[in-house]
């Protein structure tokens, strides 16, 4: 199956500089979104660049990536995202052997090599809150939610995900047009979750492939700050998932 990469970047030439370099010869096509000025690649190479005239969502850059590819399956990556030799075939490789797998994602590693929980429960009402008020002060999310970070299964074989942090994800373009892709209205957070979900209740298959390793920064921005633009954006995608999804609602904790 053919391999099309899109990642997108909001200012994020230097860190292109290291990821493009392990991406290029994993995938068959590779699109660079440049979403503002100073955002293309210093180097180019076989990728090709699309520069938009305004910024848009990366919901939104994902899909207008996809859209300009033809393979079967899209990777959606971060630029700060950095595939280890191989990783993008072992996920393709994986969702060739499954063909309900919708989505899969391999296992993050901080720049030190350390495990990152990027495989997730999808949110309750009550950890969301704890984790997006004052609240998380006394109760620390990466210590008092295991259970919502799966912070005490660290598996060495694919195990299914409700979610998993879009930094790196291998998408079945079959599913994100039978989906109509991600949806752009959310602007920087809440997307993947909201992915995830539809895939879910479409029947299709997320899986964690832990044999397939990227290097991630994982900045956790929203969760060092309490009030940010970024927190308000985080917000709102929160509440935009709840809306299309009240079901949720009932998921108390």
């Amino acid at each position: 199956m053919k391999v099309s990469a899109v990642v997108v970047s909001h200012g994020h030439r230097s860190e292109l500089a290291e990821s493009l370099p392990a991406l290029r010869p994993q995938v068959d096509e590779l699109i660079v979104i440049a979403n503002v000025p100073g955002s293309a690649p210093a180097d180019e190479q076989n990728e090709r660049v699309i520069s938009n005239d305004r910024p848009q969502s990366f919901a939104a850059n994902v899909n207008a990536g996809s859209a300009a590819t033809t393979g079967e399956l899209v990777l959606a990556a971060n630029p700060d995202a950095v595939p280890e030799p191989g990783a993008v075939g072992v996920l393709r490789d994986f969702m060739e052997s499954r063909p309900r797998c919708g989505i899969a994602g391999p296992r993050l590693v901080n720049p030190d090599g350390s495990w990152q929980p990027s495989r997730r429960r999808f949110p309750t009402v009550g950890g969301t809150v704890v984790r997006r008020t004052p609240l998380r002060s006394v109760f620390p999310p990466l210590r008092r939610q295991r259970d919502h970070y799966l912070l005490d299964e660290q598996p060495s074989e694919p195990v299914q995900a409700d979610w998993m942090l879009g930094a790196f994800l291998l998408l079945r373009r079959e599913m994100l047009e039978e989906l109509g892709g991600f949806d752009a209205g959310f602007r920087m957070y809440g997307e993947d979750i909201d992915l995830c979900y539809r895939a879910a209740k479409a029947g299709w298959e997320r899986w964690y492939v832990p044999t397939a390793i990227v290097r991630h920064r994982w900045d956790a921005y929203t969760d060092r700050r309490l009030l940010t633009r970024r927190t308000l954006w985080h917000w709102r995608g929160i509440l935009r998932f709840v809306r299309k999804h009240p079901e949720r609602l009932k998921a108390l904790v």
